[in-house]
């Protein structure tokens, strides 16, 4: 089944539909505010995301205190980075960047 890049005025989606008028619908579907903008198929059957694209570079990895501060949290962005700030004694500006980073990376 390919996938569809479905973006909408709000979100970036992928979905696996057989058309994309499925891929368009299941959009609608699921956010009716949203006004859908393309519909394109991917060349591949995986979605990409480059690290460089997100500002990573190579300078941020997964950490595992990061992810474990946003499970504490139940993904509550800013009480995860006062978590993180309390267990490492990281800088407000660290902890926004390690959460903001593991965020991006599918915690």
């Amino acid at each position: 089944m390919p996938l569809y890049e479905i973006e909408t005025n709000a979100h970036i989606m992928i979905a696996a539909t057989d058309t994309p008028e499925a891929a368009r619908s299941l959009a609608i579907e699921h956010y009716p505010q949203d006004e859908v903008i393309r519909v394109t198929k991917r060349p591949k059957q995986m979605w990409v995301i480059s690290k460089s694209f997100l500002g990573l570079n190579g300078r941020a990895e997964p950490c595992e205190q990061a992810r474990d501060c946003l499970a504490k949290a139940a993904g509550d962005k800013l009480h995860a980075i006062r978590l993180y700030m309390h267990e490492t004694g990281a800088d407000l500006h660290e902890a926004q960047r390690a959460i903001e980073t593991n965020m991006s990376l599918g915690w």
